[in-house]
């Protein structure tokens, strides 16, 4: 039986890609988004729905179930991000920032992790940002900090926890990356944010994902592909 991913935020961008990535391992893939559109490839289940809310999150696995038999792998993608001053932010933003980079994350996982254990192991990979170590004054965005880094902090926790029954738990942690979320006239700016003197790739966070599936005696890490922005500047 071929293994099974779910990728959360998997219209565009890095998730996208990353349904594209499994599916060029041979897995099956659930793609969930709020903007998600059927797909002729019958690997592919799309589930459309937001993951903030925990009737969605939980449908995305049962259907998923439903359709393939098993879990193996959830990449949680999904996100928002908010820059803006401290004092800006309203409670409307930190709802939206939160219902998806916690609620959504909780409400996925644990349903995910819960038929993992009745399979004899899986894997979680959750996508997280540099920004959680490098603070930059150029970027203020608490917000996501304060989701992203309290997932990094997930992660450790749920990697022991979970050591013993053979559920991994691994993050991801961008830089800046050349997506269409970023206009083109920005890149040169944000290219300067990094050490190496440019943007990341799609393709260099999708390698790193693909490195943790097949790294069995990682576990509770925090990969940083940014550049070296983690490190300094």
């Amino acid at each position: 039986m071929s293994k099974v991913a779910v990728v959360t935020g998997a219209s565009q961008g890095i998730g996208a890609a990353t349904v594209a990535a499994y599916r060029k391992l041979g897995w099956n893939v659930v793609a969930t988004s709020r903007t998600i559109k059927p797909s002729d490839d019958p690997g592919v289940l799309a589930v459309p729905g937001d993951i903030a809310d925990p009737a969605v999150a939980a449908r995305v696995i049962s259907a998923g179930l439903a359709e393939f038999g098993r879990i193996d792998t959830l990449v949680n993608n999904a996100g928002v991000f908010i820059a803006k001053p401290f004092t800006e932010y309203t409670a409307e933003d930190f709802d939206q920032i939160t219902g998806v980079n916690l609620r959504g994350f909780v409400a996925i996982t644990q349903p995910a992790v819960a038929a993992m254990l009745e399979q004899g192991g899986g894997h979680v990979v959750t996508i997280s940002t540099t920004l959680v170590d490098h603070a930059n004054s150029n970027l203020p965005s608490v917000l996501a900090s304060l989701t992203k880094g309290g997932l990094n902090a997930a992660t450790k926790s749920l990697a022991i926890e979970y050591a013993g029954r053979k559920v991994r738990f691994n993050v991801v942690s961008p830089g800046i990356i050349r997506t269409s979320m970023h206009p083109a006239e920005t890149h040169e700016f944000l290219a300067a944010l990094h050490p190496v003197g440019h943007m990341g790739d799609v393709s260099d966070i999708t390698d790193a994902i693909l490195y943790l599936e097949n790294a069995s005696f990682v576990t509770g890490e925090v990969l940083h592909v940014d550049g070296g922005q983690s490190a300094g500047h």
